[in-house]
């Protein structure tokens, strides 16, 4: 995966070069002198390049839910921060909500030349990027001409953003040339690259030197916000285009990526660098397929600062703005909400939780997202189904592990249905899909055990995998009995076999239990 940082204007977008791009972030807000960026960038690099192969599995909490929530408001956030650009509006704030409200406020101050350049070169993308769609294959049976022809659409329609920004620039420029300009230009940008240097350890102000203790005191908990949320910003990118595009990505190769960028970006007044989702998206809609083309990008970019500055000069805001809306609007997923409430409906929660947050600040999207899935999923934890049947005894089985979470909710379920009737009743607790165990667990089952054995009853246990077996042998229960099978079980316990039990207990939820018992 490539990277990018974000610009100071921009909300989150997309994939290209790190240091590339951070270098132009730094020269268009003239702060080569101010060495504050790589001294972030460094701490980020540091932060996640340290131990890539051992945290890159914290990655994979994040859902895909929270991805779907977060790339849907990704793409209405940006899309929106475009508008005011085709509309040639200025001062409009970045806050989602405050840009909708000035942007209605003040839409008629919109520019009709900006407006008119703007719808057209969205029409021109959205009709090349359809016409692409339905060009034949090229096959080599057919006439020269028809290839060649054939080949002059595709090329064209894959390079539909370059050619209307660049048909964009030329009537931006013939109209300068007339001595009128109808449209918002993107103006002066700094010509030449940052200077590679050391990041530094000491900043001059004033009259004193503030020392690098001081600075990382300065910074505070950004030293650990910064590359968090830069990390959770970019996984949840790179884990939306993969699930489009059908490729896998490695986690900790992109923490190494990420952390290696960081450090190597803080010698040239970098930016913190992070995944960019409205420039993947461009990337992704252009048809770049392979980190060629962040080395094709990166080069163009470092030649364009150091020769070519005066030619952005010309470029319309509204045509870049139609490249960008275009980019990340397919990004939106209205499926996904149906298709959530009929498969899962509880998974529409971390959906709209990040869904709604994304539209506040996207960070505490992603975040807010991570901890709902991360509370549902600890429920399950410990609230495990339990499957009650029984003949001659008892019978429960959990059907997934057990761990400290869950020692309440076993305990409550052994009370009620064998130590709180009358009489108390024997238990077989077949633990087959109990694949772990932990020590909590484990004296929760000693308490149980002894409150068995006060009762006149027993507690035994069926089943247990090999490794589970030994963490019960090795605390050394009092009154612990074990069967490799539920068959051995019950005929231990004397209990006459038909072929067949009642089930007493299958469900979720607790609230409804009739008489004869459903569980969990």
């Amino acid at each position: 995966m490539l990277l990018l940082p974000h610009s100071a204007e921009e909300a989150p977008c997309p994939q290209v070069a790190a240091p590339v791009f951070s270098g132009v972030a730094a020269a268009r807000s003239h702060r080569w002198r101010d060495r504050g960026p790589d001294c972030r960038a460094a701490s980020t690099g540091l932060c996640r390049g340290g131990r890539p192969a051992s945290s890159g599995f914290l990655l994979d909490f994040v859902s895909c839910p929270v991805i779907k929530g977060f790339t849907s408001a990704a793409s209405v956030t940006i899309s929106f921060n475009q508008v005011k650009n085709i509309l040639g509006l200025h001062n409009i704030p970045r806050q989602f909500f405050l840009q909708v409200y000035h942007t209605f406020q003040r839409i008629g101050e919109t520019r009709a030349g900006d407006a008119l350049l703007g719808l057209v070169c969205l029409a021109v993308l959205v009709g090349l990027r359809v016409m692409k769609g339905h060009i034949p294959r090229i096959h080599r049976v057919e006439l020269l001409s028809v290839r060649i022809s054939r080949l002059i659409l595709w090329a064209t329609a894959t390079a539909r953003n370059a050619l209307v920004v660049l048909f964009a620039g030329l009537v931006a420029y013939s109209f300068q040339l007339m001595g009128s300009q109808p449209f918002t230009l993107t103006g002066e940008t700094p010509q030449g690259l940052p200077p590679f240097q050391l990041p530094p350890f000491s900043k001059v102000e004033a009259n004193s030197t503030v020392p690098f203790s001081e600075m990382v005191q300065d910074l505070g908990a950004g030293l650990a916000v910064v590359p968090l949320m830069g990390l959770l910003e970019t996984v949840a990118i790179a884990k939306a285009f993969a699930s489009q595009n059908n490729y896998r990505i490695d986690l900790n190769q992109e923490l190494l990526a990420m952390g290696l960028t960081n450090l190597l970006g803080s010698f040239v007044s970098s930016y913190p660098v992070t995944g960019s989702f409205g420039r993947t998206a461009v990337n992704a809609q252009t048809g770049v397929c392979t980190p060629a083309g962040g080395l094709i990008t990166g080069t163009l970019v470092l030649l364009s600062l150091a020769y070519l500055t005066s030619l952005f000069y010309y470029i319309p805001k509204a045509a870049l703005a139609a490249v960008i809306i275009c980019a990340v609007a397919p990004m939106f997923d209205a499926r996904i909400f149906r298709t959530l409430w009929r498969v899962k409906r509880l998974d529409l929660l971390p959906l709209c939780v990040t869904f709604l947050l994304c539209f506040w600040e996207v960070q505490y999207g992603i975040v807010a997202g991570i901890l709902v899935s991360g509370v549902l999923l600890l429920y399950t934890i410990a609230r495990p189904r339990i499957k009650l049947s029984e003949h001659g005894v008892l019978l429960m089985q959990p059907v997934s592990g057990l761990h400290f979470p869950a020692v309440e909710s076993l305990r409550d379920a052994m009370h009620r249905w064998a130590l709180a009737v009358s009489p108390p009743r024997c238990v077989i607790l077949d633990c087959t899909h109990v694949s772990s165990m932990d020590y909590t667990m484990v004296m929760g089952l000693a308490d149980l055990l002894q409150e068995f054995q006060k009762r006149g009853v027993t507690l035994t246990f069926s089943g247990l995998q090999n490794h589970v077996l030994q963490v019960l042998l090795s605390a050394d229960l009092e009154g612990f009995q074990h069967f490799p099978s539920m068959e051995e079980a019950e005929k231990g316990h004397g209990a006459e076999l038909d072929g067949r039990r009642r089930v007493l207990l299958h469900s979720t939820s607790e609230n409804m239990l009739p008489a004869s018992g459903l569980i969990q």
